[in-house]
């Protein structure tokens, strides 16, 4: 029976770099041990790290879902005709559908 208290001693960590300059296989206790990043960097790196992903385009997380992803089948004419007219055409399709919804209901 072991001693109330007693532990395994940690295993030794292995270094992330080899001497070969190769980062190694990261493991579940390499894992077990990372941190946010607005955690352990500075806050002034950290803000302006946020801020450049923003400005590259990368969203935060959504609050909410405002739209539900669904799988539908339409004629390739109206598929192309839509994607014809540029970024943003299932926004402008959304925007169709609603309107014959206003205009049907």
């Amino acid at each position: 029976m072991k001693p109330h208290g007693s532990r395994k001693p940690p295993k030794p960590r292995l270094p992330l770099v080899g001497a070969d300059g190769e980062v190694r296989e990261l493991d579940r206790d390499d894992v077990a041990e990372f941190r946010a990043a607005k955690d352990v960097l500075p806050p002034k790196l950290y803000g302006e790290l946020v801020a450049m992903n923003r400005r590259a385009g990368v969203r935060g997380p959504q609050k909410a879902p405002t739209k539900e992803r669904i799988t539908i089948r339409l004629s390739p004419d109206v598929v192309s005709s839509f994607r014809a007219s540029g970024p943003g055409w299932q926004g402008r399709m959304d925007e169709a559908l609603k309107d014959w919804l206003r205009t049907h209901s």
